[in-house]
């Protein structure tokens, strides 16, 4: 499933063909994605300005000029292509290949700026909604999610509040979508190797008794905030370097420090271990045993 970098690079790549565009056409070749898509969907949408494109954890929301907002999520196979000028992009550095298929291209919205956007999906587990911006307070899809890491709010103080007494190990907090929002297996893994601390520590331990941050969570919530940083950048990158019709891979299949490394040696300087993969709740974990404790 896409994680929050790539959403956020697919954020970007939208936002100029979509912000401030109106929408002349959309069209479902289909009923559903995941779920049925919302009454009068079409109708709900076309002729309505897009105000501004966000992103919420790893959803799309794109506020419109009838005071709903749009909800977009990719799933795990879910693109967009965006088509102007005879030239087509699709935005983001996936490190699972995209369909370029047409016949999957599910939802097209052709927006007023000239371009036509289409929504790829495979495998269907992506979705959309609409709700009113008034109401995104109740949105059941969003009202559980935690803090941004990215934001100002995200610190040691509020991660250590949100994991004191928990029993989970560290990648089992960081997964919880009500701990951090938006965090997801790539990134865990790679913040925790960065700030060398072990996948399978009880969570708890980000906390003293007192339920102040212990000494190694400033450094976790740097190496979450650097990693994700680094990789939104290096998705821009690949953006302005070339256009992704084919589904090649950019920056996530070259720059992962653990991930799908097993058995490599360590890339923190000085320490002489190799990367081990272990699985934790069935997703596949990769750590140094040697310097993350």
């Amino acid at each position: 499933m896409p994680e929050l970098p790539e959403v956020e690079t697919v954020r970007r790549g939208l936002a100029p063909a979509m912000e401030g565009a109106r929408f002349d056409e959309v069209v479902t070749h289909r009923g559903d994605l995941r779920w049925p898509f919302p009454k009068d969907f079409v109708a709900r949408l076309k002729g309505q300005t897009v105000i501004g494109l966000g992103r919420r954890a790893k959803y799309l929301l794109a506020d419109l000029s009838s005071g709903e907002v749009l909800l977009m999520h990719l799933g795990m196979s879910g693109s967009f292509r965006v088509d102007r000028d005879g030239e087509a992009t699709t935005p983001g550095a996936f490190h699972y290949r995209r369909s370029d298929f047409g016949a999957h291209d599910h939802v097209v919205f052709r927006m007023s700026s000239g371009a036509t956007i289409a929504f790829n999906d495979p495998r269907r587990f992506g979705c959309m909604k609409l709700f009113a911006r008034q109401a995104i307070d109740d949105e059941p899809l969003l009202r559980e999610l935690g803090p941004e890491p990215l934001g100002n709010a995200f610190d040691a103080a509020m991660l250590a509040a949100a994991c004191a007494g928990k029993k989970t190990s560290m990648k089992a907090a960081l997964l919880d979508q009500s701990v951090v929002a938006g965090l997801g297996n790539i990134y865990v893994c790679e913040a925790l190797n960065r700030s060398r601390i072990s996948p399978r520590r009880k969570a708890a331990t980000l906390a003293t008794r007192s339920g102040a941050p212990h000494e190694r969570t400033p450094p976790l919530v740097d190496a979450i905030k650097a990693v994700l940083a680094d990789a939104i950048e290096a998705g821009g990158s690949s953006l302005r370097d070339h256009r992704q019709t084919s589904g090649e891979l950019g920056y996530f299949q070259h720059s992962f420090r653990v991930y799908d490394r097993e058995g490599e040696r360590c890339p923190t300087r000085g320490c002489p271990g190799a990367i081990k993969r272990i699985v934790q709740s069935g997703r596949s974990t990769f750590f140094c045993p040697v310097c993350q404790k």
